[in-house]
């Protein structure tokens, strides 16, 4: 056996007994992990004391690990392992807890872990996980989708006036300038007499700009997943935009005609698994009707198990024929991403804005790429970090 061989065995025989990741490859620890999570030192977390295993804070989370899990052995094994990180785990119990869902706090995490162990529960504890979801999902649009529905009435015309606003499109600054002489002392408010407002311009349906979302639903972008979803929800509601929503792995599944409901997008995304962003991108391209009027939003952290070198010929066939191509590496509250620095590097040189941002900053993001504005001298103004093109 050639000294290669011999390696992979001796990680294979690591990954079977357990123990420490010393020697193993990057991929191989990930794996590691993920096992280590579920099938542990058992016997010293039911005496109480520190083992490699569980999920606590600082284990991976449920969506991540299952992910792993998925990219590594085939569907059979995989469903073996969710069913016994399901019963081993308590998660069943948990679920089934009218005090559970009564407690639970609105958290973007637990909605990603609901939807990776969807698959094994039992139809009860589903019904509970989508109450759940529902929850969460609930107080996310209310964070999000005024902010989101401000920043991209793109159909507003602020080249003329109105004294006859909509609520939505009165401009206080000048309203307020322009009834200053109405101030009441008594009130310390001032009562408009008269609003100034920016006027509407119909736009026709074959007009309107199309948003596609392409998100990667590998296990380490599931929280991105989740946000990305329920914005392309909002976004579907307003009148502005025409939005897409396409999800991959190393398959793609066309979300769109569910955007009227986002829980049902959440139900219809299969976190974990491997990676082909060429293929999600070719998907895209092809429906892609109007490449001018149109932006692709890449949502990924660019460890490309496809074709690498399609995928940067395809990107840039797209943006040679107009379409407004933006990378996110993540969109997510916290931590800086890991991912392909060499691609991302690539695909910057290539003009297209590369870098992460916070779900606050997507409804600005947006909208500067509706105006087509510099997204890069955007993003610094955010005092958000691109990803530098090669010199």
């Amino acid at each position: 056996m050639d000294e290669r061989g011999e390696g992979d065995r001796e990680a294979r025989w690591r990954l079977a007994i357990g123990g420490e990741d010393e020697g193993l490859s990057s991929d191989e620890a990930r794996l590691s992990g993920a096992l280590t999570a579920l099938y542990g030192d058992g016997d010293a977390r039911e005496g109480g004391k520190k083992g490699r295993g569980g999920l606590g804070g600082s284990a991976p989370r449920v969506a991540s690990w299952l992910g792993d899990i998925r990219e590594f052995f085939p569907a059979s094994v995989v469903q073996v392992v969710q069913k016994d990180a399901f019963d081993r785990l308590g998660l069943r119990q948990m679920l089934l807890e009218p005090e559970f869902l009564a407690a639970v706090e609105a958290d973007v995490h637990l909605v990603a872990d609901l939807v990776a162990m969807r698959g094994v529960m039992p139809e009860k504890s589903r019904e509970t996980a989508r109450a759940v979801i529902a929850k969460v999902v609930a107080e996310l649009m209310k964070r999000l989708e005024r902010r989101t529905a401000e920043a991209l009435r793109g159909s507003v015309d602020r080249s003329k006036r109105t004294s006859r606003p909509r609520f939505n499109d009165i401009d206080w600054p000048r309203t307020i300038r322009a009834n200053l002489h109405h101030y009441q002392p008594e009130h310390e408010t001032i009562v408009p007499e008269r609003l100034v407002g920016f006027m509407r311009r119909q736009r026709r349906i074959v007009d309107l700009d199309e948003v596609v979302l392409c998100v990667d639903q590998s296990g380490s972008m599931a929280t991105s997943v989740v946000y990305a979803s329920i914005f392309a929800a909002v976004m579907a509601s307003l009148p502005v935009v025409k939005t897409k929503l396409v999800c991959f792995d190393t398959e793609i599944v066309d979300l769109t005609e569910d955007l009227a409901d986002p829980v049902e997008v959440l139900f219809g995304v299969q976190l974990g698994g491997g990676t082909d962003i060429n293929k999600a991108v070719a998907y895209c391209e092809d429906k892609i009707e109007a490449p001018a009027k149109s932006h692709l939003i890449l949502i990924t952290d660019l460890y490309e198990g496809g074709n690498s070198a399609e995928l940067v010929a395809r990107i840039g066939r797209l943006m040679g024929a107009g379409v407004n191509v933006v990378v996110l590496l993540a969109l997510t509250d916290t931590g800086a991403p890991s991912y392909d620095a060499r691609l991302a590097e690539v695909i910057a040189t290539m003009g297209a804005p590369v870098f992460a941002c916070t779900p606050d900053q997507f409804p600005d993001l947006m909208a500067c790429a509706l105006r087509r504005d510099d997204i890069d001298a955007w993003a610094a103004s955010a005092d958000i970090k691109t990803v530098r093109a090669e010199a």
